[in-house]
């Protein structure tokens, strides 16, 4: 019989890859901001926010934070260095005003992350406590981008259609909070459990909302139309020995969609 750990840790694994493809999801916008050399009406606050999220989860991952956790560090530092080549091309199709205004942006997190860390690092003793601080900043940045959803599903609503929330991402946005949700709960742990399981709730809501007004939506059969969709969050997790000892194994970003239609 499976052991609790080795089925935490598969149900990581397969999350991990879940959360891999969701990073990558932006991929058609960023191509077609490289061949237009303009990155036009789109915003780089999405990916700035993915950033962010990445770097805490990459600290809390690391062996003086949150030993065994190596599932985070991966998956984040895959984020990481994602988001990072989404910003660079961002910056290089950028007009001057805001590159001005993402180099402000990135430098406000830069000096964020560096009071975390050392207030952590010098403040806080223990791993347990270290955890504890690190994983509830985690949660609390990742709880107000999973609520972004909500402005597309209100639209969804107001004019019976789903044209602006594609099937296929809600559905892997559902599934990820589902299966980080699951890992969770196998041995229990609250910095995993509250941003997941609002993922997986308005993951289930948006399919919902798919299933009532798909009917509704007017067929359209103009050129490729680009849509931002708002960002999700995605979580990757680490070894279940560290949650056991007293804290949650984490990692997560949100990646901002450009669908096209």
């Amino acid at each position: 019989m499976i052991s609790p750990d080795a089925a935490r840790n598969v149900v990581g694994i397969i999350g991990n890859v879940i959360s891999f493809g969701l990073f990558l999801a932006p991929v058609p916008t960023f191509w077609r901001i490289c061949k237009r050399k303009d990155v036009e009406e789109f915003k780089a606050d999405p990916y700035l926010a993915t950033l962010l999220n990445c770097m805490l989860w990459v600290f809390y991952g690391i062996p003086v934070v949150h030993p065994n956790s190596i599932l985070v560090v991966t998956i984040n530092g895959i984020g990481l260095l994602v988001e990072g080549t989404y910003l660079l091309i961002f910056f290089l199709y950028s007009p001057n005003k805001k590159r001005l205004r993402m180099c402000a942006v990135l430098g406000v997190e830069l000096v964020f992350m560096l009071a975390v860390i050392l207030g952590v690092l010098l403040g806080a003793h223990t791993h347990e406590k270290r955890s504890m601080i690190v994983g509830i900043l985690c949660v609390f940045f990742g709880s107000i981008m999973y609520f972004s959803p909500l402005t597309i599903m209100g639209k969804v609503i107001k004019t019976k259609s789903v044209e602006y929330m594609p099937f296929f991402l809600s559905l892997v946005c559902f599934l990820n909070g589902v299966c980080w949700t699951a890992y969770a709960l196998i041995r229990f742990d609250i910095y995993v459990t509250i941003p997941n399981g609002l993922g997986a709730l308005f993951g289930a809501i948006q399919l919902i909302l798919y299933a009532c007004y798909y009917r509704t939506t007017p067929k359209k059969t103009k050129a490729a139309k680009d849509v931002e969709m708002p960002s999700v969050v995605v979580s990757g997790t680490g070894a279940a020995t560290a949650a056991a000892a007293g804290g949650g194994n984490t990692g997560g970003g949100s990646v901002s969609v450009t669908v096209e239609r």
